[in-house]
């Protein structure tokens, strides 16, 4: 036995079955995809049913409407089946509409749509040498037929090629079934012809021009089943980077994650741009070294709660949160997205955060917390840099500059001056001329600032 080819024979019937696996699933897999993602491909194609069967109720509300008021085609001495094939048609198509808003339609139930649209239009053409009286290979003539392709199509609007190979097999199957038995049906009054001219004025079978249909109807299933297979995976990775750019807008500010996705290029460590914004940082007060003597869930709640107060504040006074550092929140405002009131605005949401701070802190100690729950902010002005640091796999969009490390430093500030919201002089009057009407904020000149060479004029905000 010659086994010098066996390496190669089985190599070609391991691809064979992989192409077979892939079209029979069809197409790539969701493996490696997150199942919240998963689940929004199968709320997509369960969109796609219904937009199906909606679409086919239009059509069958629309052929009856045009059969309903066209001319009687004369010529009919049997009996009509198309007003039953008809309203058939209408019903279960209104119940399939309704299931699919009901539950999600099993895989055998869409098969079982398929073979019952299929089989209603094949016995639609089966019926006209009925009425009309006329042998079997009259019917293979009607250019009813040509509504396969509707079937065919409409399969599409899932995106899943698997629904188009199986109606366009099944088209073929049902036109096959009607071409023998119209090949085997009284063949006294009938007989096969290669003439054309034959064949279209009498009731002879040309067997090219079955063929001709068999291949048309094959041919439009493969190209729509082959798009679709090539779709498909650009459908998945679609909607994969949608759910991405989803999740990065909880990570980032709205305005920097459509920056990022929105990109004409790739987006690069050292691109920025500078701006005149205010910085705020928020900072909780001994945080760290209670949390020390806490179980880490009430910890964690505690900061959820904390961060669940303090955020929805600075997106009210359009701030966007930079970074969370710990226990600590560094927003910007007018960085992201350039704005004419912006120091106003920050001075605004720091008063508001304390205000915030103190309304809950009954909540934080039914949390576990075991004394008040203080917070210190501090607002800081001037020009920052806006953009993007890091190496080229890991890369963060941030805020530098002075106005920035201000902030930090007067924050810390707070402890030594019995404060909870601090700013300095030039970044309080920016913020009055951009319409700030508070006045009666505590001015401390000269003061000693740790890290600051020079002495600050402090505002106290609060």
């Amino acid at each position: 036995m010659d086994t010098a080819g066996m390496p190669q024979l089985q190599k070609k019937d391991g691809r064979l079955k992989t192409a077979f696996r892939y079209i029979a699933r069809g197409g790539p897999t969701a493996d490696g995809i997150p199942a919240r993602v998963r689940n929004e491909i199968a709320e997509r194609e369960a969109a796609a049913e219904r937009l199906i069967g909606w679409v086919q109720l239009g059509v069958v509300v629309f052929f009856a409407t045009l059969y309903s008021i066209a001319p009687r085609a004369e010529g009919s001495g049997g009996f009509n089946f198309v007003p039953i094939t008809l309203a058939a048609y209408f019903l279960f198509t209104v119940l399939r509409v309704v299931l699919s808003y009901r539950i999600v339609l099993p895989q055998w139930y869409l098969i079982v749509s398929i073979v019952v649209d299929v089989a209603l239009l094949c016995g639609l053409i089966f019926s006209f040498h009925i009425q009309y009286q006329q042998h079997p290979a009259f019917y293979l003539k009607a250019p009813t037929l040509m509504y396969v392709f509707i079937f065919i199509s409409l399969r599409a609007l899932r995106f899943d090629p698997r629904f188009v190979l199986t109606t366009g097999l099944i088209a073929v199957g049902g036109w096959l079934v009607l071409v023998a038995y119209a090949l085997v049906g009284d063949m006294g009054r009938m007989h096969i012809t290669r003439n054309y001219i034959e064949y279209l004025t009498s009731n002879a079978i040309l067997i090219g021009a079955e063929l001709d249909k068999t291949i048309v109807i094959l041919g439009v299933t493969a190209i729509l089943s082959l798009a679709l297979y090539r779709g498909r995976q650009i459908l998945f990775d679609s909607i994969q980077d949608h759910a991405a750019a989803e999740d990065l807008k909880r990570f980032f500010a709205p305005e920097v994650a459509t920056s990022i996705t929105g990109a004409d290029e790739t987006v690069m460590a050292g691109q920025g741009e500078t701006r005149n914004a205010a910085i705020l940082l928020v900072d909780l007060r001994s945080f760290t070294s209670t949390a020390e003597t806490l179980a880490p869930e009430v910890v964690m709640r505690v900061l959820a709660r904390y961060q669940a107060a303090v955020l929805p504040v600075i997106e009210q006074h359009n701030g966007r949160v930079d970074k969370f550092l710990g226990d600590g929140i560094l927003a910007t405002f007018g960085a992201v997205r350039p704005s004419e009131h912006y120091a106003a605005d920050a001075m605004r949401a720091a008063e508001a955060i304390v205000a915030a701070m103190d309304k809950e802190a009954a909540a934080f100690n039914m949390l576990g917390w075991p004394k008040r729950l203080s917070v210190g902010t501090a607002v800081a002005c001037g020009g920052v840099t806006v953009g993007v640091v890091g190496a080229r796999d890991r890369l963060e969009f941030t805020v530098i500059g002075n106005a920035v490390n201000l902030a930090a430093k007067l924050e810390d500030a707070n402890k030594v001056q019995a404060t909870r919201a601090l700013t300095d002089s030039d970044s309080y009057e920016r913020a009055r001329a951009q319409g700030y009407e508070r006045r009666d904020c505590e001015v401390r000149p000269g003061a000693e600032i740790a890290g600051i060479s020079h002495p600050v004029d402090l505002v106290v905000i609060a």
